[in-house]
């Protein structure tokens, strides 16, 4: 869902509240934004939600993980880290045309949102250290 995932985070209605979060730190370096969640897919179409997450992830400016995963104890459930650069880079892929088209694609496929939690990434394989 880069533009999937996004968009299923923001389906979430989380996603939006959090890219609210101030992005500058106490010492006026750039935060790293994180989001991490779990959704339920509906019965059986847990493989067809997770192919339109997965779709177009790499089109998203500023995000720089995104990351979807089956949860071995419930089959029909997905959870989405995504780290971005700042909670701004967020909220904008948020208005990609290939974002909101994998909304409105992978939203039939959800049963519901579980839990949902915001982060500030500080680094990590892959990421830059601000």
């Amino acid at each position: 869902m880069r533009s999937g995932r996004r968009e299923f985070v923001a389906a979430l209605g989380t996603a939006a509240a959090y890219a609210l979060l101030p992005s500058v730190s106490v010492s006026g370096e750039s935060k790293m934004y994180g989001l991490i969640g779990k959704a339920i897919a509906v019965e059986g179409k847990r493989d067809e939600f997770i192919k339109i997450l997965l779709e177009g992830v790499s089109e998203m400016p500023g995000c720089l993980s995104y990351v979807v995963a089956k949860d071995p104890k419930d089959k029909n459930a997905v959870w989405i880290t995504e780290v971005w650069d700042s909670a701004e880079s967020h909220k904008a892929s948020l208005q990609l045309p290939s974002v909101k088209a994998a909304i409105a694609k992978g939203r039939p496929l959800i049963a519901s949102f579980a839990e949902h939690f915001t982060t500030e990434p500080v680094g990590g394989h892959g990421l830059a250290k601000n």
